[in-house]
């Protein structure tokens, strides 16, 4: 388990990673409803670890600072030797990750946003990533929307995930980009991950088919997410996806797929 449940709570980490255009936000976002809905979830953190910021859009929550910003400032003051000031940031960096903390009714969403500044900046990644681990301590379930690679969410937020769903669509490209995220956590130890599994999405090929080329890859298929007009309707005029109707089909597909999930 990650630093964020040797805090002595039971915290659920899942994260989300595939290609380029297979539809992951999307899919984060309806996990995000099916985790809610499920009402397992309990105290949910919602984490978007990608640059663009696509999941915040998908919930239709807004966000006035994210920790790249943080990070920004922290680097800014520490070039241009404004010592008073970059005491004062550091030793406010927990109230600064409060402050971009966003909350609703149902759940909280932490944006990581860009990182500008070039060089590893290891004192102030590890600085941020304690803060957000000890925010992210407080919470029952949290989900992390990240990129194609693992480096930035293991260098971003958490050493370690319960489960890693690799998002794919039917192609061959795709199915490399879940191979090598295979060969991240098995043989390169980039994270630590206690379970892994495929998702496939929007798929037009045979199931059966593409349960053979996830066994052949060497992984779980968690499940398969259908072509849905009303996900597609959703993203075209802006509207957050948590609003989908109950009887939206890609809807019903996660919810089968946050079942197997849960504990």
């Amino acid at each position: 388990m990650s630093s964020m449940a040797n805090q002595g709570n039971n915290t659920r980490i899942y994260a989300v990673c595939g290609k380029g255009g297979v539809g992951k936000t999307a899919f984060t976002a309806m996990l995000t409803r099916a985790l809610l809905d499920s009402g397992r979830a309990g105290r949910l953190l919602v984490i978007d670890a990608d640059p663009a910021q696509g999941v915040t859009n998908a919930l239709g929550m807004q966000v006035e600072k994210t920790m790249g910003q943080v990070r920004e400032s922290i680097i800014t003051a520490a070039r241009d030797g404004r010592t008073s000031e970059l005491a004062e940031i550091t030793n406010a960096i927990d109230y600064l990750v409060m402050e971009a903390l966003v909350e609703s009714d149902s759940l909280a969403l932490l944006a990581m946003g860009r990182t500008e500044s070039l060089g590893c900046f290891c004192p102030v990644n590890d600085l941020l990533r304690d803060a957000v681990t000890a925010v992210a301590g407080k919470f029952d379930t949290i989900l992390i929307d990240g990129e194609a690679g693992l480096e930035q969410i293991n260098r971003q937020v958490v050493e370690a995930l319960d489960c890693l769903i690799m998002m794919t669509d039917s192609s061959a490209r795709g199915l490399r980009t879940v191979a090598i995220l295979k060969e991240m956590i098995e043989e390169k130890k980039v994270i630590r991950c206690n379970r892994t599994g495929v998702v496939f999405n929007r798929g037009d090929i045979d199931e059966n088919y593409l349960a053979q080329a996830a066994v052949k890859v060497g992984v779980n298929v968690f499940g398969f997410v259908p072509q849905d007009p009303n996900v597609a309707d959703y993203d075209l005029v802006g509207r957050p996806l948590l609003e989908l109707p109950s009887d939206s089909e890609a809807l019903a597909a996660v919810r089968r797929i946050a079942a197997i999930l849960e504990p």
